[in-house]
């Protein structure tokens, strides 16, 4: 049963989410950038330790709430974390009001078709169960489309319902997010197919099924907004895709309805060398930039 409160915040309330989900293969970059290189540490369990400190340091910003950060996606790892003894998502929901979703997906196979499907999630159900039980409320998975190849775009968005329809079952929101490259030479074209796709498998749904959608911020502005009023779809969420936090932004205002789920674009100004107050000071920074990008659309819409 999908929790009511969460399930609220997530429809209506102003902000945008974190995505704190980087995992084996993103985290040596997420490190980098953050000031640790990979001489800076041996093996994949100092890598992840390393990783969770930066995590816990950016939850624990006096500035990383409800009020203004609706929702964080996280890595398995740091599901099964504590922050100061408590389990993460506990604490986000508990004791920061953000609520708490689960990236589920194992990675990317090989391009066919000008895209990439996800690999195989045979243990799905029980990772499923074990983050419900842990206070998860929805869950994220990413597929990568290169080209406007209607048969590979279809093939991603047909699997990614599939598999939504089984975390629905489990008593979860899933994020369906069939990421658009920025580099895609068709960027445009490949769009305008994955729209289609995505509101053919949206009428097959029933109403009472919810599900979230994370999409590359369009080339057209407002492209995605007949998505956003469908009974089933609870939020259309932005990802930064690569641009950069500015530019991120920029083209996210001129999306209405869209709120930000940002990873790289929320942590590119920290670094490992900050002091607590600077660190503090420069996350409330972007956090504000990038809610003020994502609130301006949902003012706009009241507005109209």
């Amino acid at each position: 049963m999908v929790d009511a409160k969460m399930l609220d915040k997530m429809t209506s309330a102003p902000g945008f989410i974190a995505a704190l989900d980087q995992s084996g293969g993103s985290t040596p970059g997420a490190l980098r950038l953050y000031g640790i290189s990979e001489s800076g540490y041996q093996g994949d369990e100092e890598m992840y330790r390393l990783i969770h400190a930066m995590r816990v340091r950016i939850m624990k910003a006096p500035a990383f709430t409800g009020d203004k950060v609706i929702g964080a996606i996280l890595f398995e790892r740091t599901m099964d974390g504590d922050v100061d003894g408590e389990p993460v998502p506990s604490f986000l929901w508990e004791n920061r009001g953000v609520v708490p979703f689960l990236k589920i997906d194992k990675g990317l196979m090989e391009e066919e078709n000008g895209v990439q499907l996800m690999k195989p999630m045979p243990d799905l159900d029980a990772l499923l169960i074990r983050g419900r039980e842990k206070g998860i409320f929805g869950t994220k998975m990413r597929s990568v489309i290169a080209h406007a190849d209607k048969a590979g775009i279809t093939a991603v968005v047909r699997q990614q319902f599939e598999v939504a329809r089984q975390i629905i079952a489990q008593g979860l929101v899933p994020i369906v997010e069939p990421e658009v490259s920025i580099k895609s030479p068709s960027k445009a074209e490949a769009e305008a197919i994955l729209r289609d796709a995505i509101a053919a498998e949206l009428d097959k749904l029933p109403s009472s099924d919810k599900v979230m959608l994370k999409l590359t911020i369009p080339t057209v502005a407002d492209f995605y907004a007949p998505l956003m009023n469908h009974a089933s779809v609870v939020r259309v969420v932005a990802l930064s895709g690569g641009y950069s936090t500015v530019d991120a932004c920029e083209k996210l205002r001129q999306n209405h309805g869209m709120i930000a789920s940002f990873s790289r674009a929320l942590a590119e100004k920290l670094r490992v060398t900050m002091s607590d107050a600077e660190f503090n000071s420069s996350i409330a920074g972007t956090i504000e930039q990038i809610y003020a990008a994502s609130v301006a659309k949902v003012g706009a819409i009241a507005a109209e």
